[in-house]
This record gives structure tokens, C-alpha cells and sequence, in this order.
């Protein structure tokens, strides 16, 4: 029996977002990450989009565990939702093998979900060397806009697999060691069959600036600014966070923390030791009144315009301890998700009409992005020399782009595969081809309800653009026939001046679509009358087209 190794990506190719990939052998499969995107905002009503994991549940006797990469929710934040359809044969969820931070992060949301004491987490650490079947996965340490980053080395019959994570060369990191590029270039010289790298920052010549750059801004702000500093950013990024409270002590101010995650996420970090606050220097929010405006800054969720965030409630005047106030400073210090751009704009615009001077990464240095630029991307495919190549983690542009600079390298033509979430890789001993597809469709969570239907969003589309009309018949149960007029309500679709008339109107039509000789009334046939004949009749006088809600009382 021919070997064959086949790499899956479930999830982050040709988006930015909800990586996970799977890799699995005749008896054995891994996934790396488990992470989640934010809807589009056509996506109505729709909170989170994660991987369809379809493909692993029906091998799910072959599942050795899951091995997270980095802390980041576009990493991690399916995990709640994917771990329950990947109970193994025995009941139990699958091992969960991260660093010590990612842990803490993990467990944070875990713990929200209920879920923390049936997880199985286990910690590694750079070195370690993990046995999943005949996968052996070594942790390397990588940097990233998040300490405890790393990225893998999985040995496999067939010859290794490198897989970087989420990365960037940063020499100077403002937590943590630099990247080890002593063993990334060691795993390249005993062979590497085939590379996995980060794409998301395909675009961008050079080379991506040290975190040291957002620490320098973040003192200068803060010594300048005649009032509060408020800095929003992820509720993850826990190195810029430190920054925050560095630049703070410097100049004298005292931390509060506001959002729920964020709140959370910095508890576990201090008690964990990554953040370090000395003294007093956090504070909790009910004493923010009593500090004159030049002694605070405030570090906040929000930095992606989410409707429900910090931030968003402060810029709507819907916070409870915090207020917009003249001399106030607002740091948006991250970088746009794709999508979020009409969320953040409108928030800084709200920010900028209560008098606050805002700052964002197109006008000051108070982002840095945690991935690297091609110079750092051509040094990866350098130290490691794959002899095949695939690009993950971008949208689709970042993936080609990529896929060029592995060919400019000298990787193959051939060997260089831009693949697309569902994508089957197979690779033996005769070489490597896409060798089918499997379904790796956006996953919805709404709420508590995870799998939301194509068809309910294609009607909340249909709502939003239309409205709605009911129409609502009685009907007599012996006869069939309509008693009395029928009643039609609307939603949504036309201006209360307009709609008597047009109402009385469409009352009339129901009752010739109804009328005829005494018939037992069918409810498909009483549905299907009532509304193609509204839907012809609205259209006619209003080009719109409504949701039509037939609605049948036998009395």
C-alpha cells in the first residue's frame, strides 16, 4: 500500500480568519488551530463564522489532537464550538496542545462556554516533542504580535511538514525571546517536504517594524496629551498591552481596564506572570472619578467597531463609567479586520463629534502588524527550502502573490499549490497533486445556535431589503370559503401615507384569488394563491418585492 500524507485546510485560505488545517495518514489526523472570522456585513445577525469540521467528524477514530499555534481568537475562538462535534469514540474531547499563554487565553473562553472542565488542555513548550500516531510535532518558538507564538515541525513518514503560524521576524520583541532561527534553519537542512507560511502580509514589500515602534508612540502620547489616553486594541494582544502599561508608569498614569474579554484576558495574564503591573498602577473602574484626566489612561476592547464593545458604548454615550470629555486621546492601535472598515470608521467618527483627538495606524505609529513582509517571507522559504510549497492564512490575493515569491525562489512551478479552503493535497512518493475537495463551507453562530441555515439568512436579506406583509384570511373549516375581509399587515416595505389604499387594494385581490365555487381549502393551495397573486399585484404598483406570509384561521 502506497503512503500518502494529505493535507485539508478547513479554514484561512482566501480569507482572513478561522484558520485550521487538517493533515492525515492511512490511521492518524491532526488539526492545527481551531479559529473563528467576523461576518461580513451582509451576514445579518450572524456574531462568529467558524470551520465546517465536517470532513474530520467522520474520521473522528483517527483524530490524535489539536495543536494551537498562537493565543489569537482567529487561531482559537472556534475551539468552544468544535469541540463537542469532535468527542473521540470514548466520549471525551480531543487534547488540546498549546503554550502556556495560548492556554490561559483558551481557558478564559472555555470557561465561558462551560466547557473548561471537560477539556483536555495540555501545555508545551518550545523543544517539546509531541507524539500524535505517527505524527511527531516539535514546538518552535516564533514571534508575532503575541508572546508564546510558535510555529510547527511535524515529522511524517513522508518527510516533514513546517507549518509557521502566524509570524514575523522580530529581533527585538517587546515580550519574549527572538524568533529561533538557528532551529528553523537546522529543520531546513535535514529536509522539509513541505511548507506551510503565512500569507496575510503577501502584499507589503520590506520587512514588517519591531513592536519597539508602537512602545516609543504610546510614551510620546502619553506625555503629550493634555487628558485621559484611552487605547483600544484586542483583547489577546497581551504584549501591547504591556506597552500600555509601560508608557503609563513612565508618565505617571494610573490603568483601567474596561470590556468584558479584555478584563478577563488581563487578570489571567498578570496572575500568570506575562503582564507585568507594579504596584498599584491597575485600577478598578469605580475609582476612575477620582483621578484628574492627565493621570489616566484606559485600555479598552473595541479597536474593530464591534457593536457591543467598550468602546463603542463609550462612543455612543452608553458606558457606565466612561464619558467622552474635551482633551480626551483615542488610540486605535491594531489593524482593521477586512470588512470592519464602515464599523471603525463610524466609530472614530462618533469619537471625533463628543471632542476627542483620535489617533489610527494611517496617522500615527500606534500600530505595528504581527506579520511578515516579503523580505521575512522570501528568509522563511530560504532557511527552510521545502520541496513543496502551499500558502495559508490570506485572502486569495495574498495567497498567489505568495505563491510567486516561492517559485521567484526556486521552488518548482509544479511544486508550489495555491489551494482554497476544502482543498485535498496528496502527496507520496511520486509527488504531490490536488486530489478532490471536501465540503469546508462558512459555519454560522447566532447566538447560542451554531449551523445557521443558508436559507434564514437569504430571508433576513429578503427583509431587510423589502420588508414583510402578512396577510391574514379566516376562512370557514366546512366550506373553505374566506369569512369576513382579510387583514394584511406590513412591515418594513411602504410609507404610512401610501399604504391605506394600497392595502384596501391588496385586501381585494385576496378575495378574488380566493374567490369560486365552496371548496375544502388546502393550506398549500390557499398559500400558494394568496401569494402569487400579491406578489404580481405589489409588484405592478410598488417594483418591490416583500416577503409574502400567507396566514390561514379555520374557524
Amino acid at each position: 500500500m502506497v503512503e500518502k500524507l494529505k493535507a485539508i485546510p478547513l479554514g484561512g485560505l482566501g480569507e482572513i480568519g478561522k484558520n485550521m488545517m487538517a493533515l492525515e495518514l492511512a490511521d492518524d489526523l491532526i488539526l492545527i488551530d481551531a479559529g473563528l472570522m467576523f461576518p461580513e456585513e451582509d451576514m445579518l445577525g450572524v456574531d462568529l463564522i467558524i470551520p465546517d469540521v465536517t470532513y474530520v467528524e467522520e474520521r473522528i477514530h483517527k483524530l490524535r489532537g489539536i495543536v494551537i499555534t498562537h493565543g489569537h481568537e482567529d487561531h482559537t475562538g472556534a475551539l468552544p464550538y468544535v469541540l463537542p462535534r469532535l468527542r473521540l469514540p470514548n466520549g471525551r474531547l480531543p487534547p488540546v496542545y498549546c503554550t502556556r499563554l495560548t492556554k490561559g487565553l483558551i481557558s478564559v473562553k472555555l470557561d465561558e462556554h462551560h466547557l473548561l472542565k471537560q477539556a483536555d488542555l495540555r501545555m508545551v513548550r518550545p523543544g517539546d516533542r509531541l507524539k500524535l500516531g505517527r505524527f511527531v510535532v516539535e514546538i518552535i518558538h516564533m514571534t508575532h504580535s503575541i508572546p508564546d507564538s510558535t510555529a510547527l515541525a511535524i515529522e511524517t513518514p513522508l518527510g516533514t511538514v513546517f507549518h509557521t503560524g502566524d509570524f514575523k521576524f522580530d529581533h527585538t520583541p517587546v515580550m519574549g525571546d527572538p524568533p529561533d532561527l538557528m532551529r528553523i534553519a537546522e529543520v531546513g537542512r535535514q529536509g522539509v517536504l513541505l511548507l506551510f507560511s503565512d500569507s496575510t502580509y503577501a502584499d507589503t514589500p520590506g520587512y514588517t517594524p519591531s513592536e519597539r515602534v508602537v512602545s516609543e508612540t504610546l510614551d510620546r502620547i502619553m506625555a503629550n496629551a493634555p487628558g485621559r489616553v484611552i487605547v483600544a486594541t484586542f483583547a489577546s494582544l497581551i504584549s501591547r498591552i504591556q506597552q500600555v502599561i509601560d508608557a503609563a508608569l513612565k508618565n505617571d498614569r494610573r490603568v483601567f481596564v474596561t470590556g468584558r474579554s479584555m478584563m478577563k484576558n488581563v487578570q489571567m495574564a498578570v496572575e500568570q506572570g506575562y503582564l507585568n503591573a507594579p504596584g498599584d498602577i491597575l485600577a478598578s473602574l469605580d475609582k476612575i472619578r477620582k483621578l484628574p484626566p492627565e493621570k489616566l489612561a484606559i485600555i479598552t476592547t473595541g479597536a474593530q467597531g464591534e457593536p457591543t464593545s467598550a468602546l463603542v458604548r463609550i462612543a455612543n454615550r452608553d458606558h457606565r463609567h466612561i464619558q467622552i470629555q474635551a482633551g480626551d486621546t483615542v488610540v486605535f492601535s491594531s489593524s482593521a479586520i477586512p470588512g470592519n472598515e464602515l464599523l471603525i470608521n463610524r466609530t472614530i467618527d462618533n469619537l471625533y463629534r463628543l471632542g476627542a483627538n483620535v489617533l489610527f495606524s494611517r496617522i500615527a505609529n500606534v500600530h505595528v502588524h504581527g506579520h511578515a513582509a516579503q523580505e521575512e517571507l522570501k528568509l522563511m522559504i530560504g532557511l527552510v527550502k521545502p520541496r513543496y510549497f502551499v500558502p495559508v492564512h490570506g485572502e486569495y490575493r495574498h495567497l498567489v502573490m505568495h505563491s510567486a515569491i516561492a517559485r521567484a525562489l526556486g521552488v518548482a512551478n509544479d511544486n508550489v499549490f495555491t489551494l482554497e479552503d476544502g482543498d485535498i493535497l496528496e502527496i507520496d512518493k511520486n509527488g504531490a497533486r490536488v486530489a478532490g475537495r471536501t465540503p469546508a463551507d462558512f459555519v454560522y453562530v447566532d447566538g447560542l445556535a451554531v449551523g445557521v441555515d443558508q436559507v434564514v439568512l437569504r430571508d433576513r436579506k429578503h427583509l431587510a431589503g423589502d420588508g414583510v406583509m402578512v396577510a391574514i384570511v379566516v376562512i370557514d373549516r366546512h366550506t373553505g370559503k374566506p369569512i369576513g375581509r382579510p387583514d394584511v399587515v406590513s412591515r418594513g416595505f411602504i410609507e404610512t401615507e401610501m399604504s391605506d389604499d394600497l392595502m384596501e387594494k391588496a385586501r381585494d385581490v385576496i378575495e378574488q384569488a380566493l374567490a369560486g365555487k365552496e371548496h375544502v381549502a388546502e393550506r398549500g393551495d390557499f398559500n400558494t394563491r394568496v401569494h402569487d397573486a400579491l406578489s404580481r399585484f405589489l409588484f405592478q404598483e410598488t417594483r418591490r418585492r416583500p416577503m409574502i406570509l400567507p396566514m390561514s384561521i379555520e374557524v
